[in-house]
């Protein structure tokens, strides 16, 4: 980890810059593969994960029998743990649901809004080296509880050509309703198009890599939603001399062992923390499976050293951070200021790690500064909200003359007459009695 002390603010863009490709340099690949899907469909599908992935593909789909084997394979204490976690996640958010909202803005004009489920959504599951069984949980509960009909999954097979069982067994628990053996790119490219297999869907979720995320982008550009731009993990810890280093260096660490391309920081006003902190992730590190992953991603990372709270604040809205730790005596202060976060964690016994998993939180959220503008995800994002009106004939005497007015002064006649008509009509009616 790269220290720095007391940087000028105008060093803070270089600073923060996240190890990322600029998206524009995939653009021709993604392009290339969605016309090659909206033409040959599962046929590309079979040739692209055989040039990427390395697995020549017999059948995309998952058949049940495949399913049940998995379930036979899970150990209990695996299960008992994504029953715990299930659990948690369908509370936080079955307690996100609203009812409509009815107003009666004036006597006899009623407006109300009432949520209505995304019917059709795609959810990818990155696979690979770090299959994230748990990030079925956090997509496929809140579409259930919103009452998607139609939940698609998509998550790139092993180089045996098959899903890891626990990615089975937790899509089978939440209702998946299509369970898919592609990933990348021509995942996404088939759940915007659909193919024989794969079914089209009206938005997309779930985090992936720089290729995902820019085709995920791409899939806007054809009519397809997608939850946000979700790419490489990334944590920022706010700490001072109350916060337990080897804590710290553990909750970097979490994040750091995602993949190379991750990025983690430390921010602190207490410059006495760094040695402690270092030692503790040079103990830690030697000791993980996925040790040359997490170096590469620590390299990429930075402890900065800044003069004051106002200047930690300053710095955590700057870069937006997926997921936000703070171990601070001033977390008061901290939490009225920061704007900008994917999801906070507060306090020494709060692990980013238990948010991936089982405290109820989804851990799918913004990355690469979107933190700024997009929520992470949750019962909302599964849905849209519809607005009705009913105006009764004395709501329409009430507010029409307004709209007439308006109508005309934007130079919108036909608008006018709209109104102009129904008004005449009930003043026809009044006078016949």
């Amino acid at each position: 980890m790269q220290w720095v002390h007391l940087p000028d603010r105008d060093s803070w863009e270089v600073l923060l810059k996240r190890p990322t490709k600029d998206s524009g340099s995939l653009e021709g690949l993604v392009d290339e593969v969605f016309q090659a899907v909206s033409a040959d469909g599962d046929k590309a599908l079979r040739r692209y994960t055989q040039t990427f992935d390395g697995v020549a593909l017999k059948d995309i789909l998952i058949d049940p029998t495949e399913i049940a084997a998995a379930s036979e394979t899970i150990p209990e204490a695996l299960k008992a743990a994504i029953e715990l976690a299930y659990e948690n996640i369908y509370a936080f958010h079955k307690a996100q649901q609203t009812p409509p909202v009815h107003v009666r803005t004036r006597e006899g004009v009623d407006c109300w809004m009432e949520n209505r489920a995304i019917s059709h959504v795609g959810l990818y599951i990155p696979g690979g080296s770090a299959p994230l069984f748990s990030t079925v949980l956090m997509l496929a509960i809140p579409a259930k509880i919103a009452g998607c009909s139609q939940i698609v999954l998509c998550s790139p097979p092993n180089k045996d050509g098959e899903l890891h069982p626990a990615i089975l067994y937790a899509a089978s628990r939440c209702g998946v309703t299509k369970i898919c053996k592609v990933g990348g790119i021509q995942a996404i490219a088939a759940m915007t198009y659909g193919t024989q297999s794969v079914p089209k869907t009206y938005k997309i979720f779930g985090p992936g890599n720089q290729y995902v995320t820019a085709a995920k982008q791409w899939a806007t550009r054809l009519g397809v939603a997608i939850d946000m731009p979700a790419g490489p993990s990334e944590l920022l810890v706010v700490a001072d001399d109350s916060a337990v280093p080897e804590f710290i260096a553990s909750d970097l660490l979490s994040q750091a062992e995602h993949g190379a391309d991750s990025q983690v920081l430390l921010i602190t006003d207490n410059p006495g923390i760094q040695e402690a902190v270092e030692t503790s992730l040079e103990s830690q590190i030697r000791d993980l499976p996925r040790q040359e992953i997490a170096r590469k991603a620590i390299s990429n990372s930075r402890g900065i050293v800044l003069a004051n709270r106002e200047a930690l604040v300053d710095l955590v809205n700057t870069y937006a951070p997926e997921h936000l730790i703070i171990a601070h005596r001033e977390e008061d202060y901290l939490l009225q200021h920061i704007q900008n976060a994917g999801s906070v964690f507060l306090g020494n016994y709060t692990p980013e790690s238990a948010g991936d998993y089982a405290s109820g939180t989804n851990h799918t959220l913004p990355t690469n500064g979107y933190a700024r503008q997009y929520s992470g995800v949750n019962l909302s994002s599964y849905s849209k909200s519809i607005t009705y009106q009913r105006i009764a004939p004395e709501g329409l005497q009430c507010i029409g003359p307004a709209v007439e007015t308006m109508a005309k002064a934007e130079g919108l006649q036909a608008h006018a007459n709209a109104v102009t008509l129904r008004l005449r009509a009930l003043e026809k009616n009044l006078s016949k009695k």
